[in-house]
């Protein structure tokens, strides 16, 4: 069974681990990092320069450990608007529903816990399998 928890630092060496290429990493970063690859130290930076009101990375894990990754973001001065970045899945769980699951918990966190009134993703033309998991979990 999946949950979702805070991130913790030492999950970035996993999450990175995913990143097979310079093309998953753009997708996957929208160029939030200018250059490629990152260290676990860099996600570590970016995460800690973060504003901690408004910017929350959360890791997906289950009984073998993390599998997915995302972070939901205040976009909004109000804050009711919720934007989901930085998502990513294990690749060897891909195809096995992980990324709805995590979609799934994330967007009741973001509703029942966070009080969000919206929330909001992009997805790139050139990443169908994304749009899909999207699409699926409304």
């Amino acid at each position: 069974m999946i949950q979702l928890r805070p991130y913790e630092p030492r999950d970035a060496y996993t999450i990175i681990s995913w990143i097979g290429d310079e093309v998953a990493f753009r997708k996957w970063c929208a160029d939030r990092y200018k250059t490629y690859p990152i260290t676990a130290d860099d996600m570590n930076r970016q995460y800690d320069a973060a504003d901690h009101d408004r910017f929350f990375p959360m890791t997906a894990y289950d009984e073998n450990g993390i599998v997915g990754h995302l972070i939901l973001r205040y976009t909004d001065e109000e804050m009711h608007t919720l934007r989901f970045g930085f998502i990513i899945i294990d690749n060897k769980r891909r195809g096995q529903g992980v990324g709805r699951q995590m979609l799934r918990l994330a967007i009741r966190y973001a509703f029942e816990e966070m009080k969000a009134d919206k929330i909001t993703l992009g997805v790139f033309e050139n990443n169908p399998s994304a749009y899909r998991c999207y699409r699926s979990v409304g």
